[in-house]
């Protein structure tokens, strides 16, 4: 059944895909701009950083380097006093013992391509001065880039080894052909440079979270203005201007109109235009009054001539003389053509009383009853088609106008009929769904179907099937319009749903209230 057909639908799209994630363009306003602020801020912390990290670096690598030529020289002088022109021997330990170096100045005689005694100097005691000299220590270098060091007295970076590190070394040649190499360790300076990062880094971040909750009130103050004025257009738009007596009252706060300001720009912009268009609603509205009213004139007033030419063309016909059989058919057609436009003036009429709003009758209706009527009736107008009735044990019973009911029933079995060849099996359902308090009628078919070019302007007046929807007999193109206009005089709706052998007009009216 119908039933079958509406549960068998394809899933809504999208269903099972992953989330797009948004780009940046469709990230709010105040988003970006925070955004842009703290990415901002985190660039010029980012290079305020680094410049003062490279500058302190630079300095003390320079100062360092001050204090290696000093240790040089004063290496140099010791190893020319004790070895002169003589060949190097176990007194390299002098070298770094010479008053003025520093703790941790490592020493070597290079001769050759071979390292002499390596030695550093150690700590010194807590209650020593700084010329008194202490002892030396032996130590092994894991490098060899000590051999390859030229002696020119500038300073470079070399690792010595793994328990030694980074020093910053320099040779220079003695009187007797050797090299003699001094170096001093890099420890400290790489230890400031890095607590000067820490610092830097975590000054910033905390800088940047501060910037960020900062960014983020100011903002949002002075996005204020933008959403009260984006409020009231999202305020307009969720009003039915379509239809009915529209009065377009909402407006921008004067406070966001100051024209001396982007967003009083913008609300005052706005309210100009919603003056336009409430003007524009107030003619339209007096417009569509005046062809309602005249519509309802004209329909009220040609029922009686229309009443009159049907009334003469039978008795014309029925009269005791006879008539040639051409003035005959011509009477027959007269009074058909006037039973059809009679039809058509008296929809005319009704879809004119429905737009005045006029109050329709408020008593409860057995929906199962009328659908019963209303399927009896299709079937004698249509013999050549299989009609099939789907009702629930229990009648089914909403507040309405019973007769404007039963003519929708009949307008929806009646465009089945029409537009649908012979033998064409139409299905006339009714069921409750009690989790929206509503009454569900459902007229299906299997037929050709409905164009889905044609299905958005269905329920519009004077709306007509193409060539595929095979017409038995001629419509005014107001049956379904009329159902449309019904309905919704009930707080209903009606909507279709249609494929090739798969047609179906869904109609859902408020259930009657419960007695209990």
């Amino acid at each position: 059944m119908t039933t079958a057909r509406t549960a068998g639908a394809p899933a809504p799209a999208g269903r099972g895909k992953l989330p797009r994630i948004r780009p940046f363009r469709s990230w709010t306003l105040r988003s970006r701009v925070v955004l842009v602020v703290v990415a901002m801020l985190a660039v010029l912390g980012a290079v305020i950083g680094t410049i003062s990290v490279f500058a302190l670096q630079n300095y003390l690598m320079q100062r360092l380097d001050a204090q290696l030529t000093s240790a040089l020289v004063r290496g140099q002088h010791a190893a020319d006093r004790i070895y002169g022109d003589q060949p190097t021997g176990p007194d390299v330990i002098g070298i770094v013992q010479t008053p003025g170096q520093q703790t941790g100045t490592f020493g070597v005689i290079r001769s050759g391509d071979m390292l002499l005694y390596p030695v550093i100097l150690s700590e010194r005691p807590q209650n020593g001065t700084p010329d008194q000299p202490v002892a030396p220590q032996r130590v092994t270098i894991g490098t060899t880039a000590l051999l390859t060091l030229p002696a020119d007295g500038h300073p470079r970076t070399i690792k010595l080894g793994p328990s030694l590190g980074d020093y910053r070394v320099a040779a220079v040649e003695l009187s007797n052909g050797d090299s003699v190499i001094i170096g001093l360790p890099l420890s400290d300076v790489n230890a400031t440079v890095a607590r000067l990062t820490l610092v830097i880094v975590l000054v910033t971040l905390a800088g940047l979270v501060f910037a960020f909750l900062l960014a983020s009130v100011v903002v949002r103050l002075a996005m204020r203005p933008l959403e009260r004025v984006a409020g009231t257009a999202e305020q307009v738009s969720k009003l039915p201007l379509d239809h009915g007596d529209v009065a377009l009252s909402v407006r921008v706060p004067e406070e966001d109109t100051d024209e001396h300001t982007e967003v009083g720009k913008v609300g005052s912009a706005l309210n100009r235009m919603l003056g336009h268009v409430a003007s524009a609603l107030t003619a339209r509205q007096a417009s569509e009054q005046k062809v309602r009213r005249f519509v309802a004139d004209a329909s009220h007033e040609l029922r009686t001539p229309l009443a009159s030419i049907r009334g003469y063309a039978e008795l014309t016909r029925r009269a005791p003389h006879e008539l040639p059989p051409d003035v005959t058919r011509s009477l027959g057609r007269i009074e058909s053509e006037a039973t059809r436009m009679t039809s058509l003036v008296e929809d005319l009429l009704l879809l004119a009383r429905l737009d005045e709003g006029r109050e329709l009758d408020r008593d409860p209706v057995d929906l199962t009853l009328l659908l019963v009527d209303a399927l009896s009736d299709a079937h004698a107008a249509g013999p050549d088609h299989e009609w099939v009735l789907d009702l629930p044990e229990e009648p089914v019973e909403v507040v309405g106008d019973a007769p404007r009911l039963h003519q929708v029933l009949m307008n929806l079995l009646a465009n089945a009929r029409v537009h649908t060849p012979e033998g064409t099996k139409v299905t006339a359902g009714l069921r409750v769904d009690a989790d929206a308090g509503r009454a569900i009628v459902t007229v299906a078919d299997d037929g050709p179907g409905i164009p889905e070019d044609l299905q958005a302007t269905l329920f519009e007046r004077f709306a007509r099937g193409d060539s595929s929807r095979n017409r038995a007999t001629g419509s005014t193109g107001l049956g379904l319009a009329i159902v449309q206009a019904v309905v919704q005089a009930h707080g209903g709706e009606v909507t279709v749903r249609s494929v090739p052998g798969d047609t179906v007009f869904t109609v859902a009216l408020p259930l009657a209230p419960s007695s209990d």
